[in-house]
């Protein structure tokens, strides 16, 4: 698959769709081209059936995302209109990176900061390095962070590590990171790749379908209990027991044999 730019690289590898930032000389800082880059990548992993699972990486060992592009920010994000366009840019990628219907994994080895944090936020699992280091230093720069983002974190660590990420703006290690429930899992760094594609493999073994109803009630959940679509839960659900990938498990359960699912 060709990329739309060179400094994000798609690749398809088995039930596995990479995707690479590819920035080493600014620690795959992420480009105002990359954040463009990004929706229609993931777009045509979503369109794949073949892909079952979506990892996110940087190019290298030294960075998973070391923020967004500051280089740029003087251009691009130095009046009311630029701030405004930059930022609707970068929240259509984060959206449909959340919203991917396939399950996403943040590999990240090193820095993971500032937007490159916004960015495993949006991944369904994150699975570090033990030399990765996390921060958001968004009050060294004066800049705001937008609801969406702040929220996401809220939801995963809790109000308290939330404020404390932000207010102290320093780095945190992985076992830190790990603590306060930023990631998933911490293994060494010279097995961190070995045990995605492990993770990987794992996953592209189960039901399409059942992990999209997941991930979909889980979006739910996330929201006001107000707004939450109940009918769109039951929708998910009812689709997995429709579905030809049931039959498929409950006889492969009863024949004592490994299922082999569709998404269908």
């Amino acid at each position: 698959m060709i990329s739309p730019s060179e400094r994000v690289i798609a690749e398809k590898d088995g039930a596995i769709g990479w995707m690479i930032f590819n920035n080493p000389e600014r620690r795959n800082a992420v480009s105002l081209d990359m954040w463009q880059a990004m929706p229609v990548i993931l777009d045509h992993f979503d369109r794949d059936p073949a892909i079952r699972v979506v990892v996110l990486r940087g190019v290298g060992d030294k960075a998973f995302i070391s923020g967004a592009d500051i280089s740029q920010f003087e251009k691009q994000r130095s009046s009311p209109e630029s701030i405004a366009d930059y930022d609707r840019i970068a929240e259509l990628a984060n959206q449909k990176l959340g919203e991917l219907r396939k399950p996403t994994i943040a590999m990240i080895y090193g820095f993971c900061i500032g937007g490159g944090v916004g960015v495993a936020l949006q991944c369904d699992l994150r699975i570090a390095a033990d030399n990765a280091r996390f921060g958001v230093p968004a009050a060294r720069l004066g800049l705001g962070y937008r609801w969406a983002g702040v929220k996401k974190l809220v939801d995963l660590v809790g109000p308290s590590f939330a404020k404390e990420i932000f207010f102290t703006a320093r780095h945190f290690s992985t076992a830190e990171a790990l603590a306060m429930g930023l990631v998933n899992r911490a293994v060494p760094e010279t097995e961190l790749e070995s045990y995605v594609r492990n993770y990987c493999a794992l996953i592209a073994e189960n039901a399409p379908l059942t992990m999209e109803a997941v991930k979909g009630v889980v979006s739910e959940l996330a929201r006001p209990v107000a707004q939450l679509d109940r009918e769109r839960c039951e929708a998910l659900v009812k689709r997995c027991f429709d579905s030809a990938d049931y039959i498929e498990g409950r006889r492969a359960f009863m024949e004592k044999r490994k299922p082999v699912f569709a998404g269908k």
